[in-house]
């Protein structure tokens, strides 16, 4: 699945063309979009609908097929494409890890880097390092500013090349929220050095928001943009005090960086707890680590992408030390991540953001008072013991006696249902084949006897590489419907349809099939979406002491075909991700105590509605999410079932 921001310039319909300027968002399966650049012309078809996010779109367009590309990118965008194509050249023989994070470094593109080391990354509080910012652009002028000095150049004509610098670097990095807001701000601070008045930090941060936010008012629901805001409004207003106070007890050196990345950390973290419902205890500590990498890499890399233009063998010595400094960077993520709690689960929304301001006031009058700290101290070593001891008696993963696992796949399904050592029924297989094949490798599955792919989209079957990887596919099942994008997958393998009554058998599992009912339209290359998803393999799965609904993606239309044959079963797996087309006679006919909601993080859908996930709490249900738990395991135990998240 791929996402695409755009503008609509004109709508064809019969006989009519109205003429519009309208921010959209594509979403498209054909991966010629990806060849696209900024500036670029296209026609296309498809389904326009209404958007669910709180973003300033007039519409979401689901796409139909590859576009018809009515022109080439201005010479400008061309010219940025061929550094960022040089520098991806210039770190081919780097190792994986360094040749996916340095270009993300230098100049934001992230296209190489896998989808588990930027969960790492996200965990350890370092996803700014991946994307360009107000640092990148810091050193930048900074590097242009010194050789401009070197050169001999004065005040009045440093600035002037340092502009065109910044310029440059933004075209190359695309404008992205932070980085017009570091440009911006960068700018304002350029005029003040060149006409050689006093430079304030708060008002060019206010001076540069205000005037984004007047250019482009959709910048005012960016929570990139607000994130952005917050950590320099945070290293202009806490920094300076906190690295005072520091001083007294550091060397200069070391209170500067913990000062920086304390109040960074500090200023953001509101609006992190309510988009992610998590806060990092390890950030500030990885933040003050990786430091001293960050601009050795993004200076090396920046001078390896203008190298690559002339001679790509030197470029390629330039960027090896950059990718030394990027091992760091790496090295720290992943240990960082690898701590016990290294984030710790925190209400999300706005009730998130204002408790963890009030837990920050306490935290604050317990520093200002010796006996409060003396209590704080005891409580926490008792809360240390506790979590300790806890995590000595703990189970590892997976948890025994799993039944079920929904396995966190991003925006996207991929379930695990036991059946026996080492053997697993695999419904759908999300969009990555590493995401599901990290989950099924951690649940040490080695034989999958039956894979069932529910309907033919990409969140869906597009990870059946990952299935396949290293261990055994005996038969696959399918939609009735068919065929679809699933068969470029599963060539080689035995594919069944799946009939409404038919019964399948693993072990004591058994695979009940409700639908899709077989009086339904055969699939079609231009049907929408919501004709595929009410196409979707709808199973109930049984074995001793458990019982599940599988859904796949139906919308309501389906689900009401369906609820009368709907058994009661102990857990339901929630419909196209949470969506609002439910019927609510199709949930109520499941009775399950456990609703599992497969969802990716901050998705563009509105996934998992509101409204879905309070009518499956009306209903009794437990509503789990992967985008806030990570892999789900369902387990059987003497007293029933029980949840365990793998986070």
């Amino acid at each position: 699945m791929i996402l695409i921001r755009a503008r609509v310039e004109a709508v064809l319909e019969p006989g009519r063309r109205t003429e519009v300027r309208v921010p959209v968002l594509l979403i498209a399966s054909d991966r010629r979009w990806l060849e696209l650049l900024p500036s670029q012309r296209a026609r296309l078809k498809g389904r326009f609908g209404t958007p669910r996010s709180a973003d300033l779109l007039a519409a979401v367009v689901v796409v139909r097929g590859p576009p018809s590309v009515l022109g080439p990118p201005s010479p400008l965008q061309r010219a940025a494409e061929t550094v960022r194509a040089r520098l991806r050249r210039s770190v081919d023989r780097l190792p994986a890890d360094q040749r996916g994070v340095l270009p993300g470094m230098v100049v934001g593109d992230t296209s190489r880097i896998d989808p588990d080391l930027a969960e790492v990354f996200r965990t350890a509080g370092l996803t700014h390092l991946l994307v360009v910012s107000g640092a990148n652009l810091a050193i930048v002028i900074g590097a242009v500013l010194g050789l401009c000095r070197f050169a001999g150049l004065g005040r009045r004509r440093a600035p002037p090349v340092a502009v065109l610098a910044v310029l440059a670097f933004v075209v190359v990095a695309r404008p992205e929220p932070s980085v017009l807001r570091a440009t911006v701000m960068g700018l304002i601070g350029l005029l003040a050095l060149f006409t050689g008045r006093r430079r304030q930090g708060l008002p060019a941060l206010a001076a540069a928001v205000l005037l984004l936010v007047l250019i482009d008012p959709t910048l005012a629901r960016s929570y990139g943009f607000a994130l952005s805001v917050l950590a320099t409004g945070g290293l202009l207003v806490l920094a300076p005090p906190w690295r005072e106070r520091l001083r007294r007890r550091l060397p200069g050196p070391l209170a500067d960086a913990l000062a920086v990345a304390a109040a960074a950390q500090v200023a953001v973290a509101p609006v992190l707890v309510m988009l992610s419902g998590e806060v990092g205890v390890v950030s500030v500590a990885a933040n003050l680590l990786a430091a001293p990498a960050v601009a050795p890499a993004t200076l090396l890399g920046a001078l390896g992408a203008v190298t690559a233009l002339v001679s790509l063998t030197l470029a390629r010595l330039v960027v090896w030390p950059a990718g030394l400094a990027v091992a760091w960077v790496v090295w720290i993520a992943r240990t960082a991540a690898r701590l016990p709690y290294a984030t710790i689960p925190w209400k999300g929304g706005g009730l998130g953001a204002v408790a963890l301001l009030a837990a920050a006031v306490v935290a604050v009058l317990i520093l200002r008072s010796r006996r409060l700290r003396l209590v704080a101290v005891a409580a926490m070593a008792g809360v240390l013991i506790a979590v300790v001891g806890l995590r000595l008696l703990a189970p590892g993963w997976p948890p025994p006696g799993w039944a079920l696992v929904a396995c966190d796949v991003g925006q996207g399904d991929a379930l695990a249902l036991a059946a026996g050592p080492g053997r697993a029924v695999v419904v759908d297989t999300g969009p990555d084949p590493r995401l599901v094949e990290g989950c099924l490798e951690r649940l040490a599955i080695r034989d999958v006897p039956l894979l069932v792919l529910t309907h033919p989209h990409a969140d869906h079957v597009d990870g059946v590489a990952g299935v396949r990887s290293h261990r055994a596919v005996h038969a696959v099942l399918t939609t009735p419907r068919g065929p679809g994008r699933e068969a470029r997958f599963t060539s080689g393998l035995v594919v069944r349809q799946a009939l409404t009554g038919q019964r399948w058998s693993v072990g004591d599992l058994t695979l009940s099939v409700l639908g899709p009912l077989s009086a339904g339209p055969r699939l079609a290359p231009g049907d929408d979406g919501t004709t595929v998803n009410d196409a979707s393999v709808v199973l109930v799965a049984r074995r001793p002491g458990f019982s599940a609904l599988l859904a796949g993606d139906v919308e309501a239309d389906a689900q009401r075909a369906l609820a009368g044959s709907v058994p009661a079963v102990q857990v339901i797996k929630v419909p196209h991700h949470g969506s609002r087309s439910q019927d609510p006679a199709f949930l109520a006919a499941a009775h399950a105590s456990v609703a599992l909601i497969s969802v990716g993080r901050d998705n563009d859908y509105g996934h998992p509605a509101p409204s879905t996930v309070d009518r499956l709490r009306s209903l009794g249900s437990r509503v789990h999410r992967t985008d806030q738990e990570g892999d789900v395991a369902v387990v059987r135990t003497t007293g029933g079932l029980s949840v365990v998240p793998r986070r």
